[in-house]
């Protein structure tokens, strides 16, 4: 499968605005969009009109960076938020925002989504006390997403917990620091989304 491998805080130039792609990096005055205001490249700090086209190019390929998921994948989950009832754009944050990857980085137990993914595929986390070890895997309300008692222990998940402070939770998600568990109470409405992206362009793009 292809995968980015290039320096991170590159895509946040290139969008102008942070995506904490980082974890805490990006809060602090080393983040690359603090130290430099403009996009990357030779031709980086040139100022350019963009058409209609290209911001919703723009805005899909931010959501894309932020979820870390490639473009077929994407797609899918757009035809499948187009046969959901409800806004099509709204249900495709709220697919992408149940997955288990980015529900190990809401919780807190990752410091990014790109570590979360990991974390998932070496098989750390329970859902419901299964153990689940595929990233897209779609979690439900109700269900619990749970630590091994294994890597409970694990240096780097311990301190990205002592660190939650840092980001808050989401009010549709709840942790229980004692037992290490996090619960999904509902699925996320928009406004409880936090998120720097127009899911009303990607609709556009994907609909001509």
């Amino acid at each position: 499968m292809a995968r980015y491998r290039d320096a991170l805080c590159r895509l946040c130039r290139r969008e102008g605005e942070k995506l904490y792609l980082k974890g805490d990096r990006c809060y602090t005055d080393k983040c690359g969009v603090e130290r430099r205001k403009y996009a990357p490249g030779q031709h980086g700090q040139k100022r350019k009109k963009l058409s209609d086209y290209a911001l919703q190019l723009k805005e899909k390929q931010k959501a894309k960076e932020i979820y870390g998921v490639l473009e077929s994948q994407f797609k899918r989950y757009f035809y499948w938020a187009e046969k959901k009832k409800g806004v099509t754009g709204s249900n495709l944050l709220q697919m992408l925002e149940l997955r288990l990857d980015n529900l190990v980085y809401r919780l807190g137990f990752a410091s990014n989504r790109r570590q979360a993914r990991q974390l998932v595929l070496h098989g750390h986390f329970h859902v419901n006390d299964r153990r689940v070890s595929i990233p897209s895997y779609l979690v439900r309300p109700g269900d619990i997403i749970g630590l091994k008692e294994v890597s409970k222990k694990n240096p780097v998940i311990e301190e990205n917990i002592s660190r939650i402070e840092h980001r808050g939770l989401p009010a549709w998600i709840e942790m229980d620091t004692g037992s290490l568990k996090g619960k999904v109470l509902h699925a996320p409405e928009r406004d409880e989304i936090e998120l720097p992206v127009n899911e009303q362009l990607i609709v556009e793009l994907y609909s001509k």
